[in-house]
């Protein structure tokens, strides 16, 4: 733990030599593809998965990169090594209520770019989250991962009413790229006032996510009333570059850990509702 920064937590995991690409202890639940209107002429498509009781949450999860998962009737297509998709079953082990999302209709051919921080996509978050608040009587979250993490701000930045219950950043992208000219520092942070949950690996050593601008997202996310920093370690040898998900940038090999601190950090902050 840094002295220095209480909002700081170290979770230290040690070395695991087998790759995972399925987290053990995912349980199988039973998948749904379901597509709602949002927009005119705009359908959003996500999977659903349920827990096995009444859930603790229900959690839009949001996949880094071009976020196209090209979800079909038999489920998802692409993309599903992304740490948030590869774990959905995860997150419905822990009781939550779960919706892995696909980009919008309209945006199956183009960039995302620009796309995750305008006033089209928190139209499209906002259904998806009507309807799970259809299917369950339990507060909504917001998860990103990578890319995803401006798709969860700017959910909570531009939805102040009916806006989630809080959100979690994982592999935060605050730095600009020639290929994708966006990062959490275009999104209004200001605005962001439910609960925020930064989750970084210490090693992540892709050029978009530097562990070392952490602390300063920490104090751009002034307006959450409550915000916290867990930092990992450990896990798998990377198997992919270090901006792609089956190396520290994606947790690989630790996933059930992160997972498992995500879900209780939601589940506390939900208990003090």
């Amino acid at each position: 733990m840094n002295g220095r920064n209480p909002i700081l937590i170290l979770v230290l995991c040690s070395l695991v030599l087998t790759p995972l690409l399925s987290p053990a202890g995912a349980s199988a639940a039973e998948e749904e593809v379901v597509r709602i209107p949002t927009r005119d002429g705009v359908t959003q498509s996500f999977v659903i998965l349920r827990p096995a009781g009444a859930p603790a949450a229900s959690v839009i999860l949001f996949a880094g990169g071009g976020g196209k998962l090209k979800i079909r009737d038999d489920g998802i297509r692409r993309m599903k090594n992304n740490f948030l998709v590869r774990s959905r079953r995860l997150f419905a082990a822990e009781g939550f209520l779960v919706a892995v999302i696909d980009a919008p209709s309209d945006r199956q051919r183009d960039s995302l770019r620009d796309f995750r921080i305008g006033e089209e996509h928190a139209k499209d978050i906002a259904a998806v989250m009507a309807y799970l608040r259809q299917q369950a009587a339990a507060p909504v979250w917001l998860i990103g991962t990578s890319r995803g993490t401006l798709s969860a701000a700017h959910g909570a930045a531009r939805l102040q009413q009916d806006g989630p219950a809080g959100i979690v950043l994982t592999s935060s992208v605050t730095r600009l790229s020639r290929r994708m000219a966006d990062s959490l520092r275009q999104v209004d942070l200001k605005a962001i006032r439910v609960p925020t949950l930064v989750v970084h690996h210490q090693d992540d050593d892709c050029y978009v996510t530097p562990y070392d601008d952490m602390e300063a997202l920490m104090g751009w996310l002034e307006n959450a009333p409550r915000k916290e920093l867990l930092i990992f370690e450990g896990g798998n040898q990377p198997v992919s570059d270090e901006c792609q998900a089956l190396s520290p940038h994606g947790y690989f090999g630790i996933e059930d850990k992160v997972v498992a601190a995500i879900a209780a950090w939601i589940k506390k902050v939900n208990a003090g509702r």
